[in-house]
C-alpha cells in the first residue's frame, strides 16, 4: 500500500482535527442509524489521538464497545474526473466507515492502514457526512488477543470487562492522520524494490504495479523510473513495469549514514503523455544473517537501543510529530542505533523519519500475549494454541497482519527485520505447525530475516518453535521478576540461560528486553528496587555479561520511556521501566548507556571472542 503524497499528479486533503464523538454503552448506534442520521449527542474530540484520556471522565477511560466519530468534509469539484480515496492510518482495534450513510468499509487489526475507494460515493463541491464506528474489544482471533466478559455493578447494571495479556493500556480511537487523497483512473498501484551493490555500483530491482482498470490502455502504457541522488541529480534510469537499475559510484544507506535517493516513477500513455506520477525515497543496502553474524551491507552489526511504545500524555497512542522527533533526537544522544517497535507495527512517517536519521528498525506485528500468563508472567504457562483459543481463524488474522506490515514497510531501508511474535508459548506442541504455516508465508513476501522474541521462562530444549527463525530475541528480567534485588545471583542466571540457547540453537541471539521499574526521583544507598541507583546496578550487571559472551548480536533495553498500562498491583501510574520518564526527561541510567553507547570504540562482539570493542 503507497503511503499518500501529493505528486504531478496526486493530491491529497488531510482530514485530522477536531471531530464529533460519542460513546455507545448500549450500542444503539447501528439501530438508530446513526451513520446516516448523524450521531444524537456528541462531544468533541481531537483526531489522531486516543479518546481515553482526552476528557475528565472515569468511565470513557477504562471504556469498552463502540465509540462514534463523525465529521463532514468537501471534495473540490476539479477531483470528479480522479478516483477519491479515504484512508486512515490506523483505527484501534476494528472499524466501520460510512460516507454519506453509505458503508464503504470494515477493517479489523488496529496498528496498519485500511483505505476505500469513495469515488461513486462523495458529492463534488457539496458537503460530504463522515462516519467511523470503532470499538476497541478483543477476543481469541484477533491480535493482541484478548477477552471479553461481564459484571454486575452493585447497581445491578451489567458492565463488559476486558481480560488482555499484553502489558499496555488498552489505548483506542483514530490513532493516526485520516487522508483524502486522489489517483488518475488509471494509476500506479504499488511499487517493490530490492537493492544490492557490488565494489561501487549499486543496484535497485523494481517492480510497478499498474491498475487492471483499463487493459486496452495498459497494453499501450509505458513505465519509466528515474533515480535521483541527494542533490537532485539524474543518477539512473530504467523502463518498463520490472527492471533493474544500476547506479555508478553508489552511496549506500548506512546505520547512522542515512543516504536516500529520491525514486520517480512516471506511467505514461501511448501518446507519451504522463498519466501518473508517484516519488518515494530509498536507500541501497543489504541485509543478511550469515553463521552467528547479522550484517548490513557485508559488516557485522550489533543492535544498541530500545523496545519502545507509541505513547505519550493526554493522546495516548495518537500520532504526534513533535513526539516523534523528541524520540529521535534522544536516542542520537544517548547513542541508540537501533530499536524494535514494540509490540506492533508504528506509524509510516515513525519509519520515514528513521530513514532519514539512519536508525536501524525491527518491524513487530502485534502478537503479543499470545500465552497464559499476565504480568509478571511467572510460573506453568497453560496451553493457548488450541481450538478455544489461539486456532486456524488467528492464524489466518496472523498471516493477514504480517502480510499488510510487509506491504506497507518493505520499501524503508531502515527496517531490517521481521518480529513475527513477542513472548508467545512456544513450548507448545500446537505452537510448531501454527508458526511453521507463518514463518512459511511470511517467507514468500520478503527476503529480510525473522525473529521470535522469547520470554524468559521459554526453556531452549523445549521451545518448538525457535528453530523455524533466523534470530531469537530473548526478554530477561533477572534481578527483577526473578532473584529480586540480588544482582550477584541474576548474573548468574542470566548467563547461564543465554548460555543454554546458544548451545543449543546456534543462532545469532539477541536481548530484545531488560530492564527494571524504577520510579524517577527515588534515591537510595545502597540501592533497592525501583530506586534509579537500582537500575543502574541492574544495567552495569547485564552489561558486564554481555561483554563475556562475543555470540550476543544486540542489545535492547526495556524501555526507552515510562509507558501507561492497566492499573495493577506490579505497575505503579504504568510500567516505569523506561530509561526516559514519559515526559522524556533521562533518569540516572540514560547516562550510564549513554556512556557505554558513545565510547570512541563501537561496541562490537565480532571482533573478538570476549565481546570485545572495536
Amino acid at each position: 500500500m503507497l503511503y499518500p503524497r501529493e505528486t504531478r499528479t496526486r493530491e491529497c486533503k488531510d482530514l485530522s482535527g477536531i471531530w464529533h464523538f460519542q460513546a455507545d454503552p448500549d450500542g444503539h448506534g447501528r439501530s438508530f442509524k446513526w451513520f446516516s442520521k448523524g450521531l444524537p449527542c456528541p462531544i468533541l474530540m481531537p483526531v489522531p489521538s486516543s479518546y481515553n484520556e482526552i476528557t475528565t471522565d472515569p468511565q470513557l477511560r477504562d471504556y469498552i464497545g463502540d465509540v462514534w466519530y463523525e465529521r463532514y468534509f468537501y471534495v473540490p469539484k476539479d477531483w470528479s474526473d480522479r478516483r477519491v480515496m479515504l484512508r486512515f492510518g490506523s483505527v484501534t482495534h476494528s472499524g466501520t466507515v460510512w460516507v454519506n450513510g453509505e458503508e464503504i468499509v470494515r477493517n479489523k487489526g488496529g496498528f496498519l492502514p485500511f483505505e476505500a475507494d469513495i469515488t461513486n460515493v462523495v458529492y463534488y463541491g457539496q458537503l460530504n457526512h463522515l462516519v467511523v464506528c470503532v470499538n476497541n474489544e478483543l477476543s481469541w482471533e484477533m491480535l493482541p488477543p484478548g477477552e471479553v466478559s461481564f459484571h454486575q455493578d452493585a447497581d445491578g447494571v451489567s458492565r463488559k470487562d476486558l481480560h488482555q495479556q499484553h502489558d499496555f493500556f488498552n489505548y483506542s480511537g483514530i490513532h493516526r492522520p485520516v487522508y483524502l487523497y486522489t489517483t488518475p483512473m488509471t494509476y500506479i498501484e504499488d511499487v517493490t524494490i530490492k537493492t544490492s551493490f557490488e565494489g561501487h555500483t549499486g543496484f535497485v530491482d523494481y517492480q510497478v504495479c499498474i491498475s487492471q482498470q483499463n487493459p486496452s490502455f495498459l497494453s499501450d502504457s509505458i513505465v519509466k523510473v528515474f533515480l535521483y541522488d541527494a542533490s537532485g541529480n539524474k543518477v539512473a534510469e530504467g523502463k518498463g513495469e520490472i527492471g533493474k537499475i544500476k547506479v555508478q559510484d553508489v552511496q549506500l544507506w548506512n546505520p547512522g549514514d542515512a543516504y536516500l535517493y529520491r525514486m520517480s516513477v512516471c506511467l505514461y500513455d501511448e501518446q507519451h503523455v504522463e498519466v501518473d506520477h508517484y516519488e518515494l525515497n530509498i536507500g541501497i543496502r543489504t541485509v543478511k544473517v550469515e553463521g552467528n553474524s547479522f550484517l548490513i551491507n557485508g559488516r557485522p552489526f550489533y543492535f544498541r537501543g530500545f523496545g519502545k511504545h507509541e505513547d505519550m500524555d493526554i493522546k495516548g497512542k495518537g500520532f504526534d510529530h513533535a513526539l516523534i522527533l523528541r524520540d529521535f533526537y534522544l536516542m542520537e544522544w544517548i547513542g541508540a542505533n537501533s530499536f524494535r517497535t514494540s509490540h506492533y507495527p508504528y506509524a509510516e512517517e515513525v519509519l520515514d523519519i528513521a530513514d532519514r536519521q539512519g536508525i536501524v528498525v525491527i518491524s513487530e506485528v502485534p502478537a503479543v500475549g499470545m500465552l497464559s500468563k499476565a504480568v509478571p508472567a511467572m510460573g506453568e504457562l497453560e496451553d493457548v494454541f488450541h481450538q478455544e483459543k489461539i486456532n486456524d481463524k488467528t492464524l489466518e488474522h496472523h498471516i493477514r497482519v504480517t502480510r499488510d506490515m510487509i506491504r506497507r514497510d518493505k520499501n524503508h531501508p531502515c527496517v531490517v527485520m521481521w518480529s513475527l511474535a513477542n513472548e508467545a508459548s512456544t513450548m507448545e506442541e500446537n505452537a510448531e505447525p501454527y508458526f511453521r504455516k507463518l514463518v512459511d508465508e511470511t517467507r514468500k513476501l520478503d527476503d529480510r530475516p525473522l525473529m521470535i522474541v522469547n520470554l524468559m521462562l521459554i526453556e531452549p530444549k523445549k521451545c518448538r518453535v525457535s528453530k523455524l527463525f533466523d534470530v531469537i530475541g530473548l526478554n530477561t528480567y533477572f534481578g527483577w521478576y526473578s532473584e529480586m534485588a540480588n544482582l550477584k545471583a541474576a548474573s548468574a542466571r542470566l548467563e547461564q540461560f543465554l548460555e543454554d540457547w546458544h548451545r543449543t540453537l546456534g543462532k545469532p541471539l539477541m536481548i530484545t528486553e531488560y530492564g527494571v521499574d524504577t520510579i524517577q526521583g527515588l534515591h537510595r544507598q545502597p540501592p533497592v528496587m525501583y530506586s534509579e541507583e537500582y537500575q543502574v546496578s541492574f544495567f552495569q550487571a547485564y552489561h558486564q555479561v554481555f561483554d563475556r559472551l562475543g555470540y550476543l548480536k544486540g542489545e535492547h533495553v526495556w524501555n526507552f520511556a515510562d509507558f501507561m498500562t492497566k492499573e495493577d498491583l506490579v505497575r505503579i501510574d504504568g510500567n516505569r521501566k523506561g530509561v526516559f520518564t514519559r515526559q522524556r526527561q533521562p533518569k540516572m541510567s540514560a547516562y550510564t548507556l549513554k556512556e557505554r553507547w558513545t565510547a570512541p570504540a563501537e561496541i562490537s562482539q565480532e571482533s573478538d571472542g570476549h565481546g570485545g570493542r572495536r
